[in-house]
């Protein structure tokens, strides 16, 4: 499970290192697509064939169903680190994720999450208000879960 917030910077040749802590986990290969809020999410090998089995099995002659996998499948590439622990982002995604200098990686659970700083201070400062309330509407008091 991928959890934390991480602060680094991405060079001009679109070079990111990630931590340590997720490098071991993630494996030697892994796929970086376009995520959803303008970020990148980052999957291991293993939970992208099981997410890209869903999307196969959406009924493609669902309009939605198209325009999603289209958007997400075809930003996909699979990466792997260099000597320095660095992954090579393509310009695309950095393009799309419109990251400048100063990144965040934050682990989310199945997936990291690379997000521009200027992006994920105006994301958590616009939702860190309203956290009770998503709280309330996703958890109900059947469920044996505790926050």
């Amino acid at each position: 499970m991928f959890m934390g917030e991480y602060h680094h910077n991405i060079d001009d040749k679109g070079r990111l290192t990630l931590p340590s802590k997720f490098r071991d986990d993630l494996g030697s290969k892994f796929v970086v697509t376009r995520g959803l809020d303008n970020c990148l999410f980052v999957y291991t090998i293993e939970a992208w064939e099981k997410l890209a089995k869903k999307l196969n099995s959406l009924p493609f002659t669902k309009k939605d169903a198209r325009n999603f996998s289209r958007f997400f499948l075809s930003g996909a590439t699979i990466l792997e680190f260099d000597k320095q622990g660095r992954i090579n982002l393509t310009t695309s995604l950095i393009k799309y994720a419109t990251i400048t200098k100063e990144c965040v990686i934050i682990g989310v659970g199945d997936r990291l999450e690379i997000w521009d700083e200027n992006s994920w201070n105006k994301f958590f400062e616009d939702n860190e208000s309203s956290l009770s309330d998503i709280a309330e509407n996703l958890f109900t008091t059947d469920l044996d879960v505790e926050l």
